[in-house]
């Protein structure tokens, strides 16, 4: 079995906010399947399907970022869903723009979700899909929040829309059992 997650803030104020970027990317792979999360348990909306003989779980936290790991973590421990078979979609400021990246280990990076998924699950080894959203011109703690907190332009949207097409790849190819190695390899 495999958990997909798309990490954001719940909420219509959140809507549309770089910050927001893993459930963008995850509403995007689902529209595409006519999929919707329909279904609420371990503070988090979701769908269970099977794709391509493959059970999989559709994920986003209710939490708010910051908590995101509470639900990852009910969810992989109820289902009894191995690190190694998590993928979580984040934004990452430390990339440009609509860069993906992939990575299969790691610290955060600075990402609270991040740090708060691997302090819930107990381990770093879950596979990261990173998408980036580049820094604020002038990075100071307030920057930074406002800058995440923000919508993009429809120039940066564009860019975006190109990622989330990508990402509803990687997402695929992580379903079908392609190993981090071939997606690092395919996408970075």
């Amino acid at each position: 079995m495999k958990l997909i997650v798309g990490l954001g803030n719940p909420g219509k104020k959140y809507d549309g906010t770089k910050h927001n970027t893993g459930f963008m990317a995850l509403d995007y792979y689902l529209k595409q399947g006519s999929l919707q999360l329909e279904r609420e348990k371990f503070e988090g909306k979701y769908i269970k399907q099977v794709i391509k003989g493959e059970d999989v779980i559709f994920l986003e936290p209710q939490t708010f970022m910051n908590e995101s790991g509470r639900s990852v973590a009910q969810f992989a421990h109820f289902f009894k869903i191995k690190a190694q078979d998590v993928l979580i979609i984040q934004d990452d400021m430390d990339l440009p723009l609509g860069k993906i990246r992939i990575r299969a280990t790691g610290k955060s990076g600075g990402h609270n979700g991040i740090k708060s998924i691997i302090r819930d699950l107990g381990t770093s080894d879950f596979n990261r899909l990173k998408i980036g959203i580049k820094h604020p011109a002038n990075v100071t703690e307030a920057s930074v929040i406002s800058w995440v907190l923000s919508k993009f332009s429809k120039e940066q949207q564009k860019l975006m829309d190109n990622a989330f097409e990508i990402s509803s790849d990687v997402i695929m190819d992580f379903i079908t059992g392609k190993d981090c190695q071939f997606l690092m390899n395919k996408y970075n």
